[in-house]
């Protein structure tokens, strides 16, 4: 696979969750990612069970005490030949330590200085601690989840973690290349909450044509065609045809030839024909959906676990999932890439 990012020099001091994440992306794709780590560094969760070792894929690992002057000039030394330096420390911590952008800005003028944070490098709520459920909550993107008498809840750590993470990798590579025509280095301020907004951009054309926030029934909570159904199996499959001619499969596929394709969108009829679907796919086991929906312009896919997910034919055919050797599961990188 070709690498992008080959001849890229990244300096890592290494947080927690997406920081070592986006430095991973970029180590995925060639990038020279070296990571300081922390002695005693906290880890996430149950710090019995923690461990970093997956975050540090394709990375070279050195620690310093950052406490000590002598590991701060070892790490301004390292600073001064890399192209980038990525952090996910509280605004003020690299500052605090001698490492903040001026003093790195001294040794390398051309950095390109990213900064991993939750709710970014000023504001209220700056100095206060969260996660992604947090930043996904109080851009109003959490809402998107939310179903009649139930909590709304989002997948953990997709959106605002794995998101931020995903948004530094691109900041950091759009510093670098206006660096490398400029001459001039750049902070990148990666908030996660900043991240999750941007990435909000198609809820929000479709909150502008009516389909969210519009004190109606929305496409994404209340129509029949838009849901995750549960089968006799207890397992759920998913169907998401909000295209005419996709729902016009949908309706062939299970043998309702009584329901009008053009009305796809009389909202009156929405609750009576989400019951019917529901009681529908109640009736047959998963397995019997996906033999007869997998594949087809139903815009059909079961709910799968990890395990399952790694072993699906088109993602096995993809090479989606790897296995670690210590027979752990991974993720391949992503996005690929090839020659023209």
């Amino acid at each position: 696979m070709l690498r992008p990012l080959a001849g890229l020099t990244v300096i890592e001091f290494e947080g927690i969750g997406p920081g070592p994440l986006a430095g991973r992306m970029l180590a995925d794709h060639g990038a020279a990612v070296t990571a300081i780590v922390r002695p005693g560094k906290a880890t996430l969760g149950n710090p019995e069970t923690g461990g970093d070792e997956f975050l540090r894929r394709g990375k070279r690992v050195v620690a310093l005490d950052l406490k000590r002057p002598a590991a701060v000039e070892e790490a301004l030394a390292m600073i001064a030949g890399a192209d980038a330096l990525i952090e996910g420390a509280r605004p003020g911590v690299m500052e605090r330590l001698g490492l903040g952008p001026a003093e790195s800005a001294r040794v390398n003028p051309r950095l390109v200085y990213g900064r991993m944070t939750g709710w970014g490098q000023e504001g209220p709520l700056a100095q206060a601690a969260g996660h992604d459920l947090n930043y996904v909550a109080l851009t109003g993107v959490l809402s998107l989840t939310e179903r009649p008498g139930a909590a709304p809840i989002a997948p953990p750590t997709l959106i605002g973690d794995a998101g931020g993470a995903l948004g530094l990798a691109f900041g950091v590579v759009s510093g670098v290349l206006a660096a490398r025509t400029t001459g001039k280095g750049c902070v990148v301020d990666a908030a996660m909450i900043d991240i999750v907004a941007a990435l909000s951009g198609i809820a929000l054309w479709a909150r502008a044509t009516g389909m969210l926030d519009a004190g109606r029934p929305s496409i994404f909570y209340d129509s029949p065609f838009y849901d995750a159904y549960a089968c006799a199996d207890g397992r759920y499959v998913t169907i998401g045809p909000l295209e005419p001619q996709f729902y016009a499969t949908l309706l062939v596929k299970l043998g309702l030839s009584d329901v009008d394709p053009k009305a796809q969108y009389d909202m009156r009829a929405w609750p009576a024909l989400k019951a019917r679907f529901g009681a529908l796919f109640a009736s047959r086991p998963s397995a019997e959906w996906r033999a007869l929906l997998e594949g087809t312009d139903a815009c059909f896919a079961p709910a799968l676990t990890f395990a399952e997910a790694a072993e699906h034919p088109h993602n096995a055919a993809r090479g989606l999932f790897r296995t670690r050797p210590d027979g752990g599961l991974d993720a391949a990188p992503a996005p690929r890439f090839s020659p023209l």
